[in-house]
């Protein structure tokens, strides 16, 4: 069941309706959050909270955006190797049944 909590966003409180379980993953978001919002905020010439938050929310999203296209780079890497670590391992158990015929 929902419960609602509060989170600080910069000086702004927020009531947000989270699942018990979901809770510490949300403090932590807003928290990450509130961080990048200060960060912009001491950056800037006193933008509006409206102007903060959605720099702030395309700086996220191209934050995981990046890291996604780091991941899937590095999956792809890392399918190749066991593609061709398993064709080594098929060749050589080729000629080991083929030296024994």
């Amino acid at each position: 069941m929902s419960e609602p909590i509060t989170i600080r966003l910069n000086d702004r409180e927020f009531l947000v309706a989270c699942e018990p379980e979901e809770r510490s993953g949300l403090l932590a978001a807003a928290s990450y959050l509130d961080t990048k919002m200060r960060e912009f905020r001491a950056n800037a010439h006193s933008p509006g909270f409206e102007r903060l938050a959605v720099l702030t929310a395309l700086s996220v999203a191209h934050e995981l955006l990046e890291t996604r296209q780091k991941q899937e780079a590095e999956q792809r890497v890392f399918g190749e190797g066991i593609d061709t670590l398993r064709r080594k391992l098929e060749s050589a158990l080729e000629r080991t049944t083929t030296s024994r015929s």
